[in-house]
């Protein structure tokens, strides 16, 4: 995924383009649209990692009280559950 130089090598979603699969074809299209987050997310000290626990727990929270509470006590869980 790195050169020698230590930038991104982009020379592998060429090679992708001229071969004749097209599920290769979706990938490499799909990664140069989003290019710039591909090679970021990796390199970057910045992640989200919290918000997604966070959304992880509350979504598991609210599977749990899925057709047993309303909203109210869902709410209660949510802030009170470590």
């Amino acid at each position: 995924m790195r050169a020698a130089g230590g930038g991104p090598s982009h020379g592998w979603l060429d090679t992708a383009d001229a071969d004749d699969l097209p599920a290769l074809h979706t990938l490499a299209t799909g990664l140069r649209r989003d290019l710039n987050a591909v090679v970021n997310g990796p390199t970057l000290e910045h992640n989200s990692g919290a918000v997604e626990g966070a959304v992880t727990r509350i979504k598991a929270l609210k599977r749990q009280c899925y057709g047993r509470a309303n909203f109210d006590l869902l709410r209660l869980r949510i802030l009170l559950t470590p």
